[in-house]
């Protein structure tokens, strides 16, 4: 079913040596039946967003999220976004402010986080796909696997790259990364159950752009209002 998008470079190889597992030929197994018989999000031609516009050479900040939003129309592939047009969860609205405060840029209106991700920023999501209004529904049939890979292959850069784990689900990937090498920003997750726990003023964006530009990197243009 992955057929239906392809992917350029470096992510390429590592999802054909993927597939080839046993674990991935059943998580494939699993999926078919999934399309074929319910609704799942995202379509898929977009399970493979993140990867497709961030490749993996660019790659500079990964933002780690759980699973897709499992509303209609909501899910792009990316972690926290969602389709331009379409209301703000309430999630991406707490992001939004917290950037807002953070660089005391205008809260932003769009939704979805492509200008983020043509930057550097990797959206990753844990698990892939979702059941339509049932969220983990996808869960433990093999996505972890495959992004815990993901992680594994990230990590294996000799080019640092900040990660900004928000919650403990994210937290618990912590382990897969070497931080003699790499930057972790850790705070808890943005939900609105757990964000004035220390979401809000843990100016991840800001911290983030300090370790780029101290390695002589460009900054985010964290705004959202960045045309590509």
């Amino acid at each position: 079913m992955f057929e239906q998008q392809q992917l350029s470079g470096y992510w390429q190889t590592v999802l054909e040596q993927e597939m080839t597992k046993d674990y991935f030929k059943q998580l494939t197994r699993f999926l078919e039946k999934e399309y074929a018989s319910k609704t799942i999000y995202p379509p898929k031609e977009e399970v493979f967003n993140a990867l497709a516009l961030t490749n993996y050479e660019d790659v500079r900040v990964v933002i780690l999220g759980q699973d897709p939003y499992h509303g209609p129309d909501q899910a792009e592939g990316l972690s926290f976004s969602v389709k331009s047009g379409m209301p703000l969860p309430p999630s991406l609205r707490n992001i939004y402010k917290e950037l807002a405060d953070d660089l005391k840029v205008t809260t932003p209106t769009d939704g979805s986080l492509q200008s983020w991700a043509k930057q550097g920023v990797l959206l990753l999501n844990a698990v892939l796909t979702v059941q339509a209004h049932q969220a983990h529904s996808h869960k433990k049939q093999g996505w972890e696997t495959f992004t815990d890979c993901l992680i594994d292959e990230l990590n294996q850069r000799e080019k640092p790259i900040v990660f900004i784990l928000w919650g403990k689900p994210a937290q618990t990937k912590s382990q897969r990364i070497d931080q003699s090498r790499h930057f972790i920003i850790e705070a808890p997750h943005p939900s609105p159950l757990s964000s004035y726990r220390g979401f809000f003023g843990s100016k991840p964006f800001s911290k983030s752009n300090e370790i780029l530009i101290s390695m002589g990197d460009n900054e985010i243009d964290w705004s959202n209002t960045r045309k590509f």
